[in-house]
């Protein structure tokens, strides 16, 4: 079976990057935790949120590389002093990735009551109308 790529349309040109992105998703590994929420505040706007119970701020880590938003999370040890019983709550890192479209910038991240909210916009691309004079050859 032959695999179908954006560069086997003639009509779409100039999308290789976004062929690149999505192959780049789909290699990112990201499991199932921590779960997280992607909500549409606005026409223009987005949040994402985290459940990341038992981290602090000082635990996480937002970056943007190459328009990817990433955040990590590893939880200090509390102490080789604690002897538990039980020990249900994971302290393990994550890291979870999210490809951002062109545009598309992080605005601020605030932690409340152990969800991590990051917000996101997406400007508005402005209509430009170009007309493209044709010379005598």
């Amino acid at each position: 079976m032959t695999k179908l790529t954006l560069g086997t349309y003639p009509h779409m040109l100039g999308f290789e990057q976004l062929e690149r992105l999505l192959e780049r998703t789909a290699k990112s590994g990201n499991e199932g935790y921590p779960p997280f929420n992607i909500e549409q505040t606005s026409d223009c706007s987005y949040r994402i949120t985290l459940a990341v119970a038992g981290f602090a701020e000082t635990d996480l880590a937002i970056t943007v590389e190459d328009r990817q938003l990433v955040i990590r999370g590893r939880q200090r040890e509390d102490g080789e002093d604690r002897i538990y019983l039980h020990r249900g709550i994971a302290a393990r890192q994550f890291q979870r990735s999210f490809v951002l479209a062109d545009g598309v910038e992080v605005g601020e991240a605030v932690m409340e009551n152990g969800l991590l909210h990051i917000d996101l916009s997406r400007a508005v691309p402005e209509t430009v109308v170009q007309t493209i004079r044709i010379r005598k050859g």
